[in-house]
């Protein structure tokens, strides 16, 4: 599990019974060649089901989050992570939202939940996505790649 103090949401979709939220910490970051990854755990709260999922994610995923959350702005659905290398979600921008939670190639398991998303949600998510970018760079003094 991520350590509250450490950790900073990257997105959240949630309505008054459910969500699902991904929260990064931007400390100590595992370093692969040119590429930083940083532990992340997929949150997902319900009525139904609770669970949670770790995975890493790179300088290069916080990128391709911003293009998803440019696609969803353009109600096209999205998939992120990119690479099938850790769990990931996709995004469907229908009313209410489906968030789908997919632990591959762990488990298998996949859980979509219908969201009732309230206005403002893309700008809220955005916002969440510079503030991980600004936690990373206070920790590195070369910041996040972009």
């Amino acid at each position: 599990m991520i350590d509250g103090a450490d950790a900073v949401e990257l997105f959240r979709f949630a309505d008054r019974v459910q969500s699902v939220t991904l929260r990064v910490a931007c400390d100590a970051p595992m370093v692969q060649g040119e590429e930083s990854y940083y532990a992340a755990e997929i949150v997902l709260k319900s009525g139904f089901v609770n669970g949670a999922v770790g995975l890493h994610i790179s300088d290069g995923d916080l990128d391709e989050w911003g293009r998803c959350l440019d696609a969803l702005d353009a109600e096209e659905g999205v998939e992120w992570p990119p690479g099938g290398r850790s769990a990931w979600l996709s995004v469907v921008p229908d009313d209410p939202l489906e968030v789908t939670v997919h632990d591959s190639p762990s488990t298998q398991i996949s859980v979509q939940v219908p969201v009732d998303v309230t206005t403002g949600w893309l700008e809220e998510n955005r916002l969440r996505l510079e503030h991980v970018r600004e936690a990373i760079a206070r920790i590195r003094p070369d910041g996040p790649r972009r």
